[in-house]
């Protein structure tokens, strides 16, 4: 059997009798990190008899191989990353696909997610949304991506690295228009625990200081009420500017922020015509 097992996001008190049943009789235990699957077995009071294994991005497709081997072999097999449940952003969709196409049983251990965590205490909507993992690295792509989501009426969950905070929810402003309401959830569970909430505008803001830890991003979907401006008004009031002696730049990224839509938008609507 295939064992995903949901590890804790910060506490480790948050870890399940599950989890520690698990991780003291499993045949092997694949960990994204083995140093700290040590360190939360010893935390845990469990003597881990299996072998361990590392399973991270950089081998997850080799090792997926030898893992199925042994689960085909009748091995009890436990997928850990260092928080979370493995395969959300983590190693591990890889291997359940190919238990899944060989047979094998697979399970899961339920356990502490940043993503439900941090919808819970974003103070938004929560019936309905979207999990978004990792936004792009590349600052054309990240854009061309948030674009994409921009007509999104479900509440956005993401992962950001603290590093990258301050573009992101520059690119999110932009995209969502600054007034969208968001949160910042850093270190959840964790001691230095902290939730800002806010409009995008505020949260870019307060990002361009020195951020740290563990970084969950709630952003709200776009009110099913609020009907998409009409492009040729805007591209109307581009011109209008234009003609009042605005630089046609300077207009288009005025109408774009008023709008609340992206400037690349506008930009290739008044070129368009």
């Amino acid at each position: 059997m295939l064992i995903l097992a949901g590890a804790p996001i910060g506490r480790t008190g948050d870890a399940t009798p599950r989890l520690r049943e698990a991780l003291g009789t499993a045949d092997v235990i694949a960990a994204e990190d083995t140093r700290r699957l040590k360190r939360l077995a010893a935390d845990l009071g469990v003597t881990v008899t299996g072998r361990i294994v590392s399973y991270y991005d950089a081998n997850e497709s080799r090792r997926a191989g030898e893992l199925l081997e042994a689960l085909v072999q009748g091995s009890t097999v436990v997928v850990i990353t260092d928080a979370g449940m493995p395969g959300v952003s983590d190693p591990g969709y890889r291997l359940t696909r190919l238990a899944v196409e060989a047979g094998v049983p697979v399970t899961a251990l339920p356990g502490p997610s940043a993503v439900t965590t941090a919808l819970a205490v974003s103070g938004l909507a929560s019936d309905r949304f979207c999990f978004e993992g990792f936004p792009p690295r590349k600052p054309g792509e990240r854009a061309r991506r948030l674009a994409a989501l921009a007509a999104e009426e479900r509440t956005m969950v993401f992962f950001e690295a603290p590093h990258r905070l301050h573009a992101c929810l520059e690119a999110m402003a932009e995209a969502f228009g600054p007034d969208r309401e968001a949160a910042v959830c850093r270190e959840l569970t964790k001691t230095y625990e902290e939730v800002r909430r806010g409009a995008l505008a505020e949260l870019t803001e307060w990002a361009e200081g020195d951020v740290r830890g563990e970084i969950t991003l709630v952003v709200a979907g776009r009110a099913p009420d609020d009907a998409p401006p009409d492009m040729a008004e805007l591209v109307d009031e581009v011109a209008r500017r234009e003609a009042s002696g605005v630089s046609r730049k300077h207009a288009i990224v005025d109408v774009a922020k008023s709008a609340g839509i992206p400037k690349r938008d506008l930009y290739d609507a008044v070129h368009g015509l």
